[in-house]
């Protein structure tokens, strides 16, 4: 009796290609730095020394082809990033060594691979923010609301100045106005190595535990990274009276301080899912280790809220802002812009430090080290949650990939690793 014959061989063979890593020919001069692949892992971009993005494109037959190249910035790319679809489906952030953040849009009306696609404004992104005071922008985070249409940008320079931006209108990508500035402790010194990350907290709303105890469901939260140090910041409303009425702003303030960090923190990230009554946030290490800590919002007088107290709380509460005598006179634009003119206490020109500003309207975080990943004694510099925050991944020197999970007790354990193995070399004939 003859063999069955395979009843469809080319899709057997398109299954066997797609097993394991596939190796692409990226292209670039020099050594790519940084990736990223869009919401739907259609897309791909690198990164690269030669200051260049590559856009690759995900056929059906898994293969990934180069969709367009162009030189983004003078020096190379340290972060590039995919904004989310439900802004745009096509756009890409990206910061340099020479200390510009820039945001570039896909025109797809144009032919691929003529260097044009991205960057069609004139041979310019379609926004572009230079460095302040000479210090460049080393990391940056995207928050986009899909209720409200807007966008928030958060920035942090060499100094250790971290700043957010939103978009002036909802979905436009090319007016931002600055929504609040401050200084974090303990910026480097000259000559010193520096590390410094900044992520969002992906969810839509606070954790309900947190909007119990008096965070404004619209409050934005931000994990920084700061050489050795990691805080947790979040926005505060702020109430300005102006001649006309009154507007509010939002104000930044330390929520957290993580601790116990031994070396350089190379990587941040915030898990999504704050349905769960605490947040989730873990740190990469030059020391080696992989921290994972749950973020708690202690009840006021050690008395639980109940169910029933959740539904007394407002949508928003704001803090009277209380303006310096010398800055009486000063006019104060309506809108979001109201008390960025304005000096709030403790500023000067607009920058805060973080231990000086009134403690009103602020709330307080636990932050508790729940588990700590040992990778091998090398350092670790990346880490990434899966979409439901029950899945952490990390990376570093080992050159391997290892994943964690969360266990019932709410401790973390390693459960996987892959790594890359060279093919064997083929016999001589």
């Amino acid at each position: 009796m003859a063999p069955m014959m395979d009843p469809d061989p080319v899709d057997n063979d398109i299954y066997k290609e797609q097993e394991g890593f596939v190796l692409i020919q990226h292209g670039h001069r020099d050594m790519v730095e940084a990736t990223a692949f869009n919401h739907y892992g259609t897309r791909f971009a690198s990164g690269s020394v030669d200051g260049k993005i590559k856009v690759y494109n995900r056929h059906r037959d898994g293969s990934w082809v180069i969709c367009d190249t162009w030189g983004a910035h003078n020096s190379e790319i340290l972060e590039i990033q995919w904004l989310p679809p439900t802004l745009h489906p096509n756009l890409i952030a990206s910061i340099g060594s020479d200390g510009k953040f820039k945001l570039w849009v896909e025109d797809p009306t144009l032919p691929p691979g003529k260097g044009r696609r991205f960057n069609s404004h004139n041979n310019k992104p379609v926004w572009q923010l230079a460095p302040l005071a000479r210090a460049p922008y080393l990391s940056f985070a995207i928050k986009h609301n899909p209720e409200t249409r807007h966008t928030y940008i958060a920035l942090i320079n060499r100094n250790a100045t971290l700043i957010i931006y939103e978009n002036e209108e909802p979905e436009n990508m090319e007016n931002w106005v600055e929504v609040d500035k401050v200084n974090i402790p303990d910026k480097p010194t000259r000559g010193d190595e520096v590390s410094f990350k900044v992520a969002f907290d992906p969810n839509l709303e606070p954790c309900y535990k947190a909007v119990r105890q008096g965070v404004q469901r619209d409050s934005l939260a931000v994990i920084v990274a700061s050489m050795n140090k990691v805080s947790i910041w979040r926005t505060k409303e702020i109430s300005h009276s102006v001649s006309l009425g009154s507007s509010s702003s939002k104000e930044l303030y330390c929520a957290a301080d993580l601790k116990g960090h031994k070396g350089l923190v190379r990587d941040v990230a915030w898990a999504p899912g704050s349905i769960r009554g605490f947040d989730i946030v873990a740190t990469a290490c030059r020391d080696g280790f992989v921290r994972v800590f749950h973020l708690t919002t202690p009840a006021k007088g050690d008395k639980e809220a109940r169910s029933k107290d959740f539904t007394k709380i407002p949508e928003t509460s704001t803090v009277v802002a209380q303006r310096s005598p010398e800055n009486t006179s000063r006019s104060v634009p309506s809108g979001i812009g109201a008390g960025l003119a304005s000096t709030r206490p403790g500023t000067t020109a607009g920058h805060r430090n973080s231990e000086h500003h009134s403690k009103a309207g602020e709330v307080a975080l636990l932050a508790n080290e729940v588990s700590r990943l040992e990778t091998n004694r090398t350092p670790v510099w990346r880490v990434e949650f899966d979409g439901d925050g029950k899945v952490l991944g990390s990376t570093g020197d080992d050159g391997k990939v290892a994943f964690c999970r969360s266990e019932p007790s709410g401790a973390w354990s390693k459960s996987a690793e892959l790594g890359m193995t060279r093919s064997p070399p083929l016999p001589m004939s």
